[in-house]
C-alpha cells in the first residue's frame, strides 16, 4: 500500500473535495475517454446524473458547477476562478461544449444534469453516471465514476484497486506498511522514525521533487489560512453565515499586545486558524485537502500552532509533521475511509485530527509509539460523529468543527507525549471501529443533509 503525501494533501478549490474537486476531475476524465473512441466524432450530446450524497447535497457543494468546469477543461489545481465563472455563464447561454478533438457537443446545464434522489449506486455513496449520445440518441459511451473522498475518483473498473498509487506498487517502496502494527515494527527494526520511513517511500516516486513539493503544500496551506484571516462578509449559499476569523484574530492580537491574554488563549488561536481555512473553503477558495476539504482546517491550524506557538519549532519539524500526518492519513484511507458520505464526519475531521495529532507529536520529538498513541487518542474521540451539513453547505457545523478538531489534536499529542507510548487501544483497532461505525451509521447522517443538525434549524 502506498499513498503519497501528495495524494493525501492535494491543492484544489472549495467547498468540497468529494463533491467539488472529485466531480470536476471525473468529468474531465470522461471527456478524455470519449476523445479516445474511434466513433467520437458522432457524439452529439452529453448527459450526467448525480447519485446518493452527490445528489442530496450537490447544489450546496457546487457539484453541478464542478461538472460544468470539468467539461470546460478545468482541473482543481489549476482553476482560475474568475475565468471559470465567465465560462460557466457562457455555457448556460450556449448550451454547448467545445470538446477537444470532437467539436461542439450539446450540453444543457438545466436539463442534461440530473440530481437522482433515489438509492445510491452500489459502489459508493458518491456516484456519477456520464453518458455520450449519438445523433439518434444511441449510447456511444457510458461510464460510472465514484468520488471516494479527498478528491480521489475511480471508475467502476478501478474501484477494487483504489488503495495504491497507480505507478508505485507496495513492493517497490522500502517500507510498505499497511497497518500501524507493521509501521511500528519496521520502525523498531530499523531505528527510523515514521517520518523517515515515509520520506524513503516518497523518494521512490518523487526523488528530488519531494522538498519543493512539501514547500508548495505548506505555502498553499499558509496562503489559505492567511487569506481567511483577512476576509470579512457573508459566505455564499443562502444561510447568511458571517465570516468570523478576521474579527477573532484581531481580538487575539489586541489581547496579546496589551498583555490581557487569557490562559486558554492557545485554544482560541487554534480555533481562529482552523476557522480561517474553512471559511475560505466555504467561499470556494484555494485550499489543500487535509485529508478532505471539509476537514481542511485541522492540519494547517495545528501546523501553524506548532510553528508560531511551540518552543523549539523548526523547519525540519514542520517537514516531519507533514510526512507523519500523511503516513497516518494513508493508513486510515487504506483501512477505512476519509469520506463523510461513506462514514460520517468521524472519517473527515476525525481523520484530520488523528493526522494532526501524530504530526505535532512527531515534530515535538515524540517516539513512534507516542505518535501512534496520539493518532489513536484523537481518532477515538471523534468516533460516531455524523456528517449533517445544514443546507448541504460546508459551513454549519463544519467550520467550527474544524476548530474543535484542532484543539483535540493538540490535546491528544500532549497527552501522548506525557506518556511512554504504551496504551490500551491500538490505532489499527480504532480505525477498524471507525469503519464499522460508519457502516452501521444511518444514511441520513452521512452527508445527505436529511438528518441531524440539517433538519433541526432555528424557526426564524
Amino acid at each position: 500500500m502506498f499513498l503519497s503525501v501528495f495524494d493525501i494533501f492535494k491543492i484544489g478549490i472549495g467547498p468540497s473535495s468529494s463533491h467539488t474537486m472529485g466531480p470536476m476531475v471525473a468529468s474531465s476524465r470522461f471527456l478524455a475517454a470519449l476523445a479516445a473512441l474511434p466513433e467520437r466524432a458522432d457524439c452529439a450530446r452529453l448527459t450526467v446524473s448525480l447519485h446518493g450524497s452527490l445528489a442530496f447535497t450537490g447544489k450546496g457543494h457546487a457539484t453541478d458547477r464542478a461538472v460544468f468546469l470539468g467539461f470546460l477543461g478545468f482541473l482543481p489545481e489549476t482553476l482560475d476562478p474568475d475565468q471559470a465563472e465567465a465560462l460557466v455563464r457562457q455555457l448556460q447561454g450556449t448550451r454547448s461544449i467545445a470538446v477537444p478533438g470532437i467539436g461542439p457537443v450539446a450540453f444543457d446545464p438545466e436539463n442534461d444534469l440530473l440530481f437522482d434522489y433515489g438509492p445510491p449506486l452500489p459502489g459508493h455513496a458518491n456516484g456519477m453516471t456520464f453518458t455520450a449520445l449519438g445523433p439518434s440518441g444511441g449510447v456511444l459511451l457510458r461510464q460510472v465514476w465514484y468520488s471516494i473522498g479527498g478528491g480521489f475518483v475511480v471508475n467502476e473498473d478501478e474501484l477494487s484497486g483504489v488503495s495504491a498509487s497507480p505507478d508505485v506498487a507496495a513492493a517497490e517502496v522500502p517500507y510498505p506498511f499497511t497497518s500501524a502494527v507493521e509501521m511500528l515494527r519496521m520502525g523498531r527494526s530499523t531505528g527510523l522514525s515514521i517520518a523517515a520511513m515515509k520520506e524513503a517511500n516518497e523518494r521512490i516516486r518523487h526523488g528530488a521533487d519531494l522538498e519543493p513539493g512539501l514547500e508548495r503544500l505548506q505555502a498553499a496551506m499558509d496562503g489559505c489560512l492567511d487569506r481567511g484571516l483577512t476576509q470579512d462578509g457573508i459566505l455564499p449559499g443562502g444561510l447568511s453565515v458571517r465570516r468570523r476569523a478576521r474579527a477573532l484574530h484581531q481580538q487575539l492580537l489586541h489581547e496579546r499586545g496589551s498583555n490581557r491574554a487569557q490562559p486558554h488563549a492557545a485554544t482560541d488561536w487554534l480555533l481562529v486558524y482552523a476557522m480561517a481555512v474553512n471559511e475560505e473553503n466555504a467561499a470556494g477558495g484555494r485550499v489543500v485537502t487535509a485529508p478532505t476539504n471539509g476537514a481542511a482546517g485541522v492540519v494547517p491550524a495545528v501546523l501553524r500552532y506548532y510553528r508560531d506557538h511551540c518552543i523549539g519549532a523548526s523547519t525540519d519539524g514542520a517537514r516531519q509533521f507533514l510526512l507523519t500526518a500523511a503516513a497516518i492519513g494513508g493508513l486510515i484511507k487504506h483501512r477505512a475511509s476519509i469520506s463523510g458520505a461513506e462514514c460520517g464526519c468521524q472519517a473527515e475531521v476525525g481523520s484530520a485530527a488523528a493526522m494532526a495529532a501524530a504530526g505535532l507529536c512527531a515534530a515535538l520529538g515524540g517516539t513512534n509509539e507516542q505518535v501512534e498513541n496520539a493518532a489513536e487518542i484523537a481518532l477515538e474521540h471523534h468516533l460516531g460523529m455524523t456528517c449533517d451539513p445544514v443546507a448541504g453547505l460546508v459551513q454549519v457545523p463544519c467550520i467550527e468543527r474544524n476548530g474543535l478538531g484542532a484543539i483535540k489534536a493538540v490535546s491528544a499529542a500532549s497527552l501522548a507525549l506525557r506518556g511512554d507510548g504504551q496504551h490500551f487501544m491500538p490505532l489499527d483497532n480504532c480505525i477498524e471501529t471507525m469503519r464499522q461505525t460508519g457502516q452501521d451509521m444511518a444514511e441520513k447522517y452521512k452527508e445527505t443533509s436529511i438528518g441531524g443538525l440539517a433538519v433541526n434549524l432555528p424557526e426564524c
